[in-house]
């Protein structure tokens, strides 16, 4: 029998993707768990653009609970679980991989079969789970996917380890020097998240995006040079600080169309180019096989998280050497996810509230709402 640090309810609050990019919030069962398994009671659960596009394109059938930078607290543990008991606060990442497959031998984690299975769940196909009051976490993410939050480390902030291991992985794979000029497109979470981590290697960069304010916290984040695409001349810049030559390197860190072959006029030959957002099937890139061959460009790609940067990425977050908390616009309690998505998802509809990352509670709520993207 599992033991709890408080009594967990029968039911629970959880935001349903019901299908026609429709989510409610609904009262559900509680996720039970079994042998080797924990319960946790969700605390903060950032909202994440992969969640979003599922549920906005309708990518995976209903019933689903999404959500996957969850941080909270355990509140039961089952039967032969050693190392969690209830009451620590606990990240957890939803994929982890067998470590033993082909593919896991070449550390590429993501294609895994088993990393591609979703070890946490509220209910229903797995799916992550965070937006919910309760999430049940599976064996495997239990032995290898949890890391315990530090005390007076806020919520919130923890909810950062994951994107941030996403980040940490992509710069890992580019492996950037000291003396690098990088360009960073797009100065969305993600976008400042790679602005940071290049500042902690000591690289020169450059960063873009429309909206101002974004720039202008890109700068605050470790941005050398911070432009506007709509008004200035992204690869003349560049060159004009690189004695004409362009970036060492690129992260895409947004799907607008027109940037990757902005970042090949923008860089120069021999450059590492690094697909970031680029997740769905039906975008395409047209570029000049030559910009590639001839100027012996790398395209690169990664994709979600890395278990071997887990304890790295959870260090970077809770001991402040990522100032996370800087991109926190808003906080939201269940009720509200739908405000939330249409943030999160419309940025340049709400100027007034200048939308960046944006975590809900889902401890807090008031009502039932449901909402369409």
């Amino acid at each position: 029998m599992p033991t709890a640090v408080t009594e967990v309810p029968e039911t629970m609050r959880a935001a349903v993707y019901r299908g026609e990019s429709v989510v409610s919030v609904d009262e559900i069962t509680t996720p039970q768990i079994g042998a080797g398994e924990i319960l946790i009671r969700v605390e903060a659960c950032g909202v994440c653009h992969t969640d979003l596009k599922k549920i906005e394109y309708n990518l995976l059938a209903a019933p689903r609970i999404y959500g996957h930078e969850t941080a909270g607290i355990v509140a039961a543990v089952g039967s032969s679980v050693t190392k969690y008991q209830a009451g620590d606060r606990v990240i957890v990442f939803h994929h982890i991989p067998c470590g033993v497959c082909f593919y896991c031998q070449r550390k590429l984690y993501a294609q895994c079969l088993v990393y591609k299975k979703v070890g946490v769940t509220a209910g229903f196909e797995p799916a992550g789970g965070g937006f919910a009051q309760y999430v049940r976490v599976m064996d495997w993410i239990v032995e290898r996917g949890v890391e315990k939050i530090p005390q007076g480390v806020p919520f919130e902030t923890a909810a950062f380890v994951e994107p941030v291991n996403t980040c940490l992985k992509a710069v890992e794979q580019c492996d950037p020097q000291a003396d690098d000029v990088v360009i960073v497109q797009g100065q969305g979470p993600i976008g400042l998240l790679f602005t940071m981590l290049l500042k902690l290697r000591g690289c020169t960069i450059v960063t873009t995006d429309t909206i101002p304010l974004r720039l202008n916290l890109s700068k605050q984040c470790g941005a050398h040079f911070a432009l506007n695409p709509r008004t200035e001349n992204v690869a003349e810049r560049v060159r004009d600080v690189t004695e004409g030559r362009g970036a060492d390197m690129v992260f895409v860190a947004t799907n607008v169309k027109g940037l990757v072959e902005e970042a090949i006029r923008s860089t120069r030959p021999g450059a590492k180019i690094m697909l970031f957002a680029q997740t769905s099937d039906k975008e395409r890139i047209e570029l000049s096989g030559a910009s590639i061959c001839v100027g012996e460009r790398s395209l690169l790609g990664s994709y979600s998280a890395a278990v071997d940067l887990q304890a790295e990425s959870a260090d970077l977050v809770f001991s402040g050497k990522l100032p996370v908390h800087l991109l926190i616009s808003h906080c939201v309690p269940l009720d509200k996810i739908g405000f939330a998505f249409r943030l999160a998802t419309h940025p340049g509809e709400f100027p007034e509230e200048n939308p960046l990352k944006i975590v809900v509670r889902p401890q807090e709520l008031t009502s039932r709402q449901e909402s369409k993207l």
